[in-house]
């Protein structure tokens, strides 16, 4: 998806590697999983959202291994709204009906001639004008202008979702991007962060500063120099991408986020995939495709609720980095076994630090940046806690719950009446 300085012909399509791919099958799940979820009655009507492709490229490529056709992310979004549209509607006697505009940007006028080209082929040429609107400028030209658009077309909601696939690190400022969930409270943003490029050329000369200003980020680096975190730092990857991470987030204004790496074929992640959004039901569909579809993502942290405890310095606490004890966090059946019994340790301090407890949505909500895990995976770890009396799990009209499955948000996670010994450990 990340578009480089091709010269785009639908007849000789750009090659496209597999990393590409990965994320072309996560936006495609994203969408479909999500786009249910807004559903929330069933005497919803319709459904208003938009789309929208920042750096939306030509929307055909080669495959860069076995040379076949396959399509870029704006027909990706089109195909993945129409397979929604289809689950939603299929047992409904009243049909939602689907309001959904798509904004395809890109400044490279070959890219846009070849997505018209793509787009006709495929049967939308009714709909270029009307819901689907291909623009040849950059994103930051167009980002007001869409966001007034769907202020206006949804007043109450403001959904949509910003696919800002960028080459590399700096074309799309943080600054944007608050404005986006700012003014958007219903948006969401998938950006893409080449943070591997910038470790791998950063250096202590103006270029680097310069970037770092331009990507909005201008003390990820808290004052220090690259070659003193080199000289310094254990693992100083490790160190920069903490850093990195810690400002991104912070001055993109998301209240929930999930920065893990696409796999590369040897090494470090490549790519952050970074997932920006004001709300965690949005937070957890994104994590929970990234344990479907594991075979795509890697985290270099730990499980439980502090994920990047053993990675690098976090800038907010008071203790020093002390090195980094490397985990490959493969989102497969050993880390998910491994976050269970992480968050089976962790969960109880925080239910024995309240007299009440805490809701299990309030749990949720409040500690998911920090973790791996998904909904249901926090879920399975109470289960055990039930298991072992550790906890008791009481829904809003007092039944006690047994199976992780009938676990709510607004059930309350508690000491149990007779405590077992816990022990606590520093």
């Amino acid at each position: 998806m990340a578009k480089k300085h091709y010269e785009w012909n639908p007849d000789s399509p750009a090659d496209i590697d597999q990393h590409s791919l990965a994320k072309h099958e996560i936006l495609r799940s994203y969408l479909v999983n999500y786009v249910q979820t807004l559903i929330s009655t069933p005497y919803q009507e319709e459904l208003k959202l938009t789309l929208v492709d920042g750096f939306s490229g030509g929307g055909i490529y080669k495959h860069s291994a076995t040379n076949q056709l396959v399509y870029g992310s704006p027909i990706i979004m089109l195909d993945a709204i129409k397979e929604a549209e289809f689950l939603i509607n299929r047992d409904r006697r009243k049909k939602i009906v689907f309001k959904v505009d798509y904004f395809f940007i890109d400044s490279d006028k070959s890219a846009c001639a070849c997505l018209s080209r793509v787009l006709i082929d495929k049967g939308y040429e009714s709909l270029i004008g009307k819901s689907i609107f291909i623009h040849q400028a950059t994103f930051d030209s167009q980002a007001n202008s869409i966001i007034e658009f769907v202020s206006k077309k949804s007043t109450r909601s403001k959904r949509a979702i910003f696919l800002l696939d960028q080459y590399g690190y700096s074309d799309v400022p943080t600054d944007h991007i608050r404005k986006i969930l700012t003014s958007l409270p219903g948006s969401e943003v998938i950006l893409n962060f080449n943070v591997d490029s910038f470790i791998n050329y950063a250096n202590d000369g103006q270029l680097t500063k310069n970037l770092l200003n331009k990507a909005g980020i201008p003390n990820a680096l808290r004052g220090r120099s690259i070659a003193d975190i080199k000289r310094s730092e254990k693992d100083w990857r490790f160190f920069i991408q903490s850093c990195l991470y810690q400002e991104l987030v912070q001055n993109c204004g998301a209240r929930y986020y999930t920065p893990f790496f696409i796999r590369s074929s040897g090494g470090h992640g490549d790519y952050w995939l970074v997932h920006l959004s004001q709300h965690h039901r949005a937070r957890d569909v994104m994590t929970q495709i990234h344990w479907q579809k594991n075979n795509y993502f890697i985290h270099y942290g730990s499980p439980g609720l502090d994920m990047f405890q053993i990675v690098g310095y976090i800038p907010e606490r008071d203790s020093a980095y002390t090195g980094q004890m490397e985990l490959d966090f493969c989102f497969d059946d050993p880390a998910q076994e491994a976050s269970i019994d992480a968050l089976s340790h962790d969960i109880p301090h925080l239910v024995y630090a309240r007299d009440e407890g805490i809701s299990f949505g309030e749990l949720f909500a409040t500690t998911c940046n920090n973790s791996a895990a998904s909904a249901e995976i926090y879920r399975e770890a109470i289960g055990c806690l039930i298991d072992y009396k550790q906890v008791e799990v009481i829904s809003e009209n007092g039944a006690r719950r047994k199976s992780p499955n009938t676990i709510h948000d607004k059930d309350q996670i508690i000491a149990p009446r007779q405590r077992l010994i816990f022990e606590f450990s520093n």
